[in-house]
């Protein structure tokens, strides 16, 4: 006998965990009202605390309401703003990578130069392309110093007058830092 009370018992409670499973899995829809707020106080009007009640229910709903949209509102424009940068930086880096692609046809182009240049150089006797380094900017003289032939460069520093010797030599020394 109280095997089959708690069998029946037992059938119960599963049909009532059913239920149970079935409510949270539809919950969302059981919160939703299914009345208007008019017609659930029709009959509670008489009772100022179920009217206050309400009151601040139907405040707290509006609140919540523009606090949404507000959201929704925020929402947009972080979505808009971050299509914004994506696209600038997208745009950023291909300008970079043109910049880059540039400067290293410039630097090209220039080491091209400069070794017509030396070769010009290499060429000259030693007084006479002192002559000309000597008016060159430091920069680009020192330049084409260090790269001509060593005892080409030591008979053209030989023949520039020790201060501007001076002054190349630095350079010279500042394009070696950098190289390594």
């Amino acid at each position: 006998m109280r095997r089959s009370i708690f069998s029946i018992l037992g059938g119960v409670l599963v049909l009532a965990s059913a239920g149970q499973a079935v409510m949270l899995i539809d919950g969302s829809s059981r919160l939703v009202a299914n009345a208007e707020p008019s017609e659930l106080m029709a009959g509670c009007t008489d009772v100022p605390e179920a009217v206050a009640l309400a009151e601040v229910l139907k405040d707290r709903t509006l609140r919540v309401d523009r606090y949404m949209q507000e959201l929704d509102r925020k929402k947009a424009e972080i979505a808009f703003a971050e299509k914004q940068l994506t696209e600038k930086l997208v745009e950023l880096r291909k300008l970079k990578q043109q910049g880059t692609q540039r400067n290293a046809g410039q630097r090209q182009a220039q080491n091209e130069d400069i070794a017509r240049l030396i070769a010009v150089y290499d060429q000259m006797k030693p007084e006479q392309a002192a002559m000309v380094i000597s008016n060159l900017p430091p920069d680009f003289a020192a330049q084409i110093l260090a790269r001509v032939q060593p005892e080409t460069g030591a008979r053209i520093m030989a023949s520039v007058e020790p201060g501007q010797a001076a002054v190349l030599t630095s350079y010279m020394g500042a394009i070696r830092a950098v190289e390594k």
